[in-house]
């Protein structure tokens, strides 16, 4: 192929993945000149949304591996995980809907490792359905990090050319404060700096945002910005990465909106996600950064709520195909950092 081969997992089929997938295969076929999109999921579940959003369930087509995909407009090509799924309820927490979104990653996972696909593109899962259906994995960051044994990496959420990277993510507040590490922080600036060169911009600036208000203030407010923030961004220096701080977030995240910043490190979840989300909406995707191939998510959840109507919106998922498939050809410099940071952590240890 001349265009990456994309593993699209469905996520919970008691969700809006299977129909935003619809929506993106069938109603985006320039998407189809950047990238081979198939689907990683059931072939039954596909046909009801595509049957939901409108279209002839007959476009659904079931291949045996990725590369056998033809790409022609209006089809939508699924490998079939596992065994038909039985009737889920849509708009309902299930179980089966969970163990199967869990199934879903771990086939794409697979294929990625035997280089039958070049990157993977994720529809959303519900956590509570994951762990109900007996996969305790905090979400799906942590399980594709479980899957290619993966101990460095981190959650980017992307609009245009701004990226947010996360120290801490699916922890509680009290845990992501013992989490904020010298350790952990020095892997996250050198995946910064290796993200940037894959994009072509060695040398930009990374901002990185205090975990305390006023990033501290002179340790008024708290000594983890002096004694662990700190001395990261002078040991990053001094490896040639040009970051800054730590700077007060309620400063940097405003500027970094506005065009002032590219490459932003925050602190903790919703220290990035609340002002993104509020900010970018349906035109922010999820990156992660750390895997030997690209991963790249909507920004969104399950909707329960509007699942199974076909008016979800697909404007996340198509700018997930298009990041994907954008970044696959340079990942290698990506994959080969973080394989650096974790052997270097290998031998500290």
């Amino acid at each position: 192929m001349d265009v990456p081969v994309l593993a699209v997992t469905i996520g919970d089929v008691a969700g809006i993945g299977p129909e935003i997938t619809a929506k993106t295969l069938l109603g985006h076929d320039d998407l189809r000149a950047e990238c081979v999109p198939v689907v990683l999921g059931d072939a039954g579940v596909m046909r009801r949304a595509v049957r939901d959003v409108g279209g002839d369930p007959d476009a659904v087509r079931v291949l045996e591996r990725p590369r056998d995909a033809t790409n022609a407009p209006g089809v939508v090509e699924v490998v079939q995980v596992g065994d038909p799924l039985p009737e889920v309820t849509v708009g309902e927490l299930s179980p089966v809907a969970g163990d199967a979104a869990y199934r879903f990653v771990v086939a794409a996972c697979d294929l990625a490792k035997a280089g039958e696909v070049d990157g993977i593109v994720t529809a959303p899962l519900n956590k509570a359905a994951m762990h109900a259906g007996g996969h305790a994995f905090p979400g799906h960051t942590e399980l594709l990090a479980h899957e290619f044994g993966v101990e460095d990496f981190s959650l980017v959420l992307s609009a245009g050319d701004l990226y947010l990277f996360h120290l801490t993510t699916h922890v509680s507040l009290r845990q992501a404060i013992e989490d904020v590490t010298p350790e952990r922080t020095d892997a996250v600036l050198t995946l910064v700096d290796a993200f940037s060169r894959a994009l072509g911009r060695p040398g930009e600036r990374i901002g990185v945002a205090g975990l305390n208000p006023h990033a501290g203030e002179n340790r008024i407010f708290g000594d983890e910005d002096a004694d662990v923030l700190e001395p990261a961004v002078r040991r990053a220096q001094e490896r040639g990465v040009n970051a800054h701080g730590p700077l007060p977030a309620d400063a940097l995240i405003p500027a970094a909106v506005k065009g002032r910043w590219e490459f932003v490190v925050v602190c903790y979840h919703d220290q990035g996600h609340a002002p993104f989300k509020a900010v970018y909406g349906d035109d922010g995707v999820n990156i992660t950064v750390g895997l030997p191939v690209v991963r790249v998510s909507v920004d969104h959840g399950t909707a329960f709520d509007i699942a199974g109507q076909g008016i979800a919106r697909e404007a996340s998922l198509v700018l997930s195909c298009r990041r994907a498939a954008a970044l696959a050809p340079g990942w290698g410099h990506v994959r080969d950092a973080a394989q650096e940071v974790q052997e270097q952590e290998d031998v500290a240890s």
